[in-house]
């Protein structure tokens, strides 16, 4: 038996998971989100090494400009992706947290932006900025992380579930 907190409800209805599985939306973000994630390995490895040695201070505060781009395209993306499958763009019930933490994550980054655009902070400051951007990140990621094992451990209790069902029953549809 498990002892794995179970959610009160499902992620994703038969219909919205249809909807998911059906959309290319699914597809860009499961692009999207590993090409970020490396962007963003290559742009940390920047930034400290910068901000520990000094050296690099342009490839540095540019590649955050590039990381913060990324992050803007699976942004407007996944929220396209949000109405295709929820039929809201943002704050849908099953990623309502984790769209309340990207708002976090999306004001530091632009907050990076404005800070790089404007010269309004020294570049020292901007990669402490960038730091904190990514820290917020990074937990962003964690939570999509997590919404996606419970969407495949959904996905198997669903599977087993129907497996398991008596015959008669998958006979006459009454199963999901």
């Amino acid at each position: 038996m498990s002892t794995a907190p179970q959610p009160s409800h499902a992620l994703y209805t038969p219909e919205q998971k249809a909807r998911r599985d059906a959309s290319g939306w699914t597809l860009v973000q499961g692009i999207l989100a590993p090409v970020q994630f490396l962007v963003f390995l290559v742009s940390l490895g920047l930034v400290i090494r910068c901000l520990m040695t000094g050296q690099g201070e342009t490839i540095a505060l540019g590649s955050v400009v590039v990381k913060t781009l990324v992050l803007y395209v699976i942004m407007v993306t996944g929220c396209i992706w949000e109405k295709v499958v929820f039929d809201k763009y943002l704050f849908a019930d099953a990623f309502f947290w984790e769209d309340v933490f990207s708002m976090l994550v999306l004001a530091l980054h632009t907050a990076y932006l404005v800070a790089w655009w404007t010269g309004s902070l020294t570049a020292e400051e901007q990669l402490w900025l960038a730091v904190a951007a990514y820290v917020t990140y990074c937990i962003n990621a964690g939570q999509f992380i997590l919404k996606l094992r419970a969407a495949r451990l959904q996905a198997q209790a669903m599977e087993k579930h129907s497996a398991q069902a008596p015959a008669h029953l998958l006979q006459q549809g009454e199963v999901a």
